[in-house]
């Protein structure tokens, strides 16, 4: 019966191949090339998941890419309007990104990388600026790192021993 539900599990995950590199290793004989692919997954409700693999073909690369995915997957906080509840900063190595809340009907504004990760988390309205670098698998990962430290309204609440109401300064508390 586990058996079942991981594969119901897997059947809701929508996965889109972020990028594609090729690299070559130079051997005694020559070079050896192979494939690396960066793959995020997620099912659009808030759990997303990046992953790379690397092979000598595309289809063995993206299949290892998308295996990893899964593995490392994290939930994000998205609110009622499809967006993070506050603004945060991602760093992975020389990428850093901005990643900031917008209202209903601005959309994904995102580079190339990191629009699919928000795509696939379910977030639909969301601002985002890379700085440092261009690499793809640090901004990708940067972006993840910051979607991993965002906590939701009720989890801050908690954190400080009040309610969301409170915490909001509301005149009718929840």
């Amino acid at each position: 019966m586990p058996r079942d539900r991981k594969r119901q599990e897997d059947s809701d995950l929508q996965e889109r191949v972020v990028y594609i590199h090729r690299v070559s290793k130079t051997v005694k004989g020559g070079r050896r090339m192979s494939l690396l692919a960066l793959v995020a997954v997620g099912d659009g409700k808030g759990n997303v998941g990046i992953g790379m693999g690397k092979s000598a073909e595309v289809p063995l690369a993206i299949n290892k890419a998308v295996e990893d995915a899964k593995k490392n997957m994290f939930h994000v906080p998205v609110t009622d309007g499809a967006t993070i509840p506050h603004e945060v900063e991602g760093r992975f190595g020389a990428g850093r990104i901005i990643i900031r809340p917008a209202i209903e009907g601005t959309g994904v504004i995102a580079g190339g990388p990191v629009r699919p990760l928000f795509e696939l988390a379910g977030i639909t309205n969301v601002i985002s600026k890379s700085l440092g670098t261009d690499n793809p698998l640090n901004v990708i990962k940067a972006a993840a790192e910051g979607l991993k430290t965002l906590s939701s309204p009720e989890e801050t609440a908690d954190r400080r021993g009040l309610t969301v109401g409170q915490m909001f300064g509301s005149k009718k508390e929840a």
